[in-house]
């Protein structure tokens, strides 16, 4: 399809044009990049205002020993300005995390009010201690590998999560891990 063509394409069923669904997902994808850096910075209160405030976050993974999800974090935006608050009082792992986050899908519903996505992450720990100080000190490792199901509100051309369910392939969080993936 040439470019004239789809400017002068007919809207979708709900009257979303096709520059207004481009528009809207990137806007979602943008807010998706942009919480991951502000992530990776320990930016918690950028983050959260990246977040509707209706906002529901959740960690979780599927356990097949016991053929049920574990849950390992569920919290309201209120929740975690909470826990954000506490964090530097937490003995914490103060290794950095970097993730590597990707975006699969970005589903804007036919209002363009509304989107969901699938994305997928891997998240890198660069030990600056551990068991063995002296040996693990510089090493980068493997921390967390899942999935992220986001939805988002979309006003205005920004997009805010409503919510992210946060479903990891590992189950074995490690100490000082109760920061937001």
């Amino acid at each position: 399809m040439d470019i004239q063509t789809e400017m002068t394409a007919p809207p979708l069923s709900g009257g979303l044009d096709p520059a207004q669904a481009r528009e809207a997902a990137d806007a979602v994808r943008n807010a998706i990049y942009r919480a991951t850096i502000l992530l990776d910075s320990q930016k918690w209160d950028e983050w959260l205002a990246l977040c509707d405030e209706n906002f529901v976050y959740d960690i979780k993974a599927w356990s097949p020993e016991i053929n049920y999800d574990m849950t390992y974090l569920h919290g309201s935006r209120k929740d975690l300005e909470a826990l954000i608050r506490l964090l530097p009082k937490h003995n914490t792992d103060h290794s950095p995390l970097t993730r590597h986050t990707t975006v699969y899908t970005v589903d804007v519903a036919d209002d363009g009010a509304t989107a969901k996505t699938v994305s997928a992450f891997i998240v890198f720990q660069h030990l600056l201690d551990g068991t063995n100080s002296h040996i693990d000190s510089g090493e980068s490792r493997l921390f967390l590998v899942g999935k992220y199901y986001d939805t988002f509100r979309i006003e205005n051309g920004r997009a805010l999560f409503t919510s992210r369910e946060t479903r990891l392939e590992n189950r074995r969080l490690d100490k000082g891990s109760h920061w937001p993936i």
